[in-house]
């Protein structure tokens, strides 16, 4: 049950903006102001997302190298491929 008031000043283009944003929400102000300090709250501070990306960002790259590495096999094999169907088709190879 929601018990405790808060009150915080704004412009009256801010207020609008809420207002605005409410109504087209089918929400109340209140209601609105609510789940965005939630999501605010909840969300993580950027320096555990900074963290977060130090951390990802070498095995991004290293999955990125493998995936080049896999490509240019992958290119090399059909290369290979395409270069025995022309000469069957050539009549070179049976």
């Amino acid at each position: 049950m929601q018990t405790e008031r808060v009150t915080f000043l704004t412009t009256p283009d801010h207020k609008a903006a809420l207002d605005a944003f409410a109504a087209n929400s089918g929400m109340s102000v209140g209601r609105v102001v609510r789940e965005a300090t939630t999501r605010y709250i909840a969300a993580p501070a950027s320096h555990d997302e900074e963290a977060a990306l130090a951390f990802l960002a070498p095995e991004i790259e290293a999955a990125v190298d493998d995936m080049k590495m896999s490509i240019q096999s992958m290119r090399e094999n059909i290369a290979r491929t395409c270069a025995v169907v022309d000469a069957v088709l050539a009549g070179e190879r049976a």
